[in-house]
């Protein structure tokens, strides 16, 4: 993989948010598998105070509004992706429900003890994932419940290909074991994990960005060719060893 270091920044931002602009999701999900783990919820507020952290382009807030029938405070640092959630808001007749804030997950002056339910697909990474627990658990009420999805290996043993990749592109990267090592330390119980199936990377994510980079392809940009060409070897990857990693869901309870 190259080091987008080595390339203009935001030049790099503008190309990822170019490729995955228009899509349901901008990562790896699946709705009726969110919606499996927030059926197994157990001791919310009627009215939580709910909060989705790196909502992208909103399919998790909308999920949890139309499914609470509450606010939701959701967060991402792309304007474009907050505009494309509003749209899906008002399209859904959800808009008085959320409130799209642009702004960094890893500082949020947000009062201490104001969330109830933390949601969080594939964001926690840019902080690390123990990263994201220290920043993020202040906010949390009593017993309030976190989910949050981060990238996993599933055993100690994976093969070099996998591990070299991984430690490239995500050195933090850790086993599940390691980050519920991580959740306890930082003052949450974890009370289950669930791994997303490989199915939904492909179904709701990698063929649809697949079409979506379809026009992009004969790019005479290198930075877009980087990026273009980074995302097909994360797939080939995840291909072939998706047995060994994937995004595995913690729900966790504050202390």
């Amino acid at each position: 993989m190259a080091d987008p270091l080595n390339y203009d920044a935001a030049r790099y931002v503008q190309a990822l948010i170019a490729l995955h602009s228009g899509l349901e999701r901008q990562g790896p999900g699946d709705t009726t598998f969110s919606n499996q783990i927030l059926s197994s919820l157990k001791g919310l507020p009627d009215n939580p105070r709910i909060a989705d952290l790196g909502c992208g382009g909103g399919a998790g807030a909308l999920l949890l509004a139309e499914r609470f029938n509450a606010r939701v405070r959701a967060v991402d640092l792309s304007h474009d992706f907050l505009d494309e959630l509003m749209t899906r808001a008002r399209q859904r007749g959800l808009d008085s429900l959320i409130e799209a804030i642009e702004g960094d997950i890893g500082n949020l002056d947000w009062p201490p003890a104001s969330v109830d339910l933390l949601w969080s697909e594939g964001a926690a990474y840019h902080l690390t994932f123990a990263g994201a627990l220290r920043a993020w658990r202040p906010l949390m009420a009593a017993n309030g419940v976190a989910i949050i999805s981060e990238m996993s290996f599933f055993n100690d043993a994976v093969p070099d290909a996998v591990s070299d990749y991984w430690q490239q592109a995500y050195p933090a990267i850790g086993t599940e074991l390691t980050n519920s090592g991580h959740a306890e330390a930082s003052g949450f119980e974890v009370l289950e994990i669930r791994r997303l199936p490989a199915s939904a990377w492909w179904d709701n994510y990698y063929d649809p960005l697949s079409d979506n980079m379809a026009p992009f392809r004969q790019s005479t940009d290198p930075v877009m060719r980087l990026v273009i060409s980074e995302i097909e070897e994360e797939m080939a990857l995840f291909k072939t060893h998706h047995q060994l990693y994937g995004y595995s869901f913690y729900i966790m309870k504050a202390l």
